[in-house]
């Protein structure tokens, strides 16, 4: 079982940057593929980016040359540094693993682990 809990969102203005953590439980978590996921209000639940365990990053496009996913394995992290944000970007982001590898990254019924979510807001 792993435990996931986020910080780091906010309220900023547009161009501004954020970088969220994610803080995993478990001895295992070196082995699961981790992504970031946000939830707009009235809106789907979408992959941002993804990380494997072994490094190999996948990000969406609205993401690609703004956010960047990384993970510290020794002390059980996940980030995601986003810059350049747009009032678009606002959404509650999520954390989420999963165990089934570097497949189905899109969907959300394919990670097993979520965090409760940290609002981001930014403003125009």
């Amino acid at each position: 079982q792993v435990q996931l809990v986020e910080s780091g969102g906010g309220l900023v203005q547009t161009g501004g940057s954020l970088r969220l953590a994610c803080a995993a439980s478990g001895s295992t978590f070196s082995t699961y593929t981790m992504g970031w996921f946000r939830q707009a209000p009235g809106e789907q639940r979408e992959l941002v980016a993804a990380i494997s365990s072994f490094g190999s990053i996948s990000y969406a496009a609205s993401a690609k040359g703004r956010f960047t996913i990384s993970r510290d394995n020794a002390k059980n992290m996940v980030y995601l540094q986003m810059n350049s944000l747009k009032p678009e970007d606002t959404a509650v982001y999520y954390c989420a693993g999963k165990r089934t590898g570097w497949t189905k990254l899109y969907d959300p019924g394919d990670y097993a682990y979520w965090g409760q979510g940290t609002q981001v807001a930014v403003s125009s």
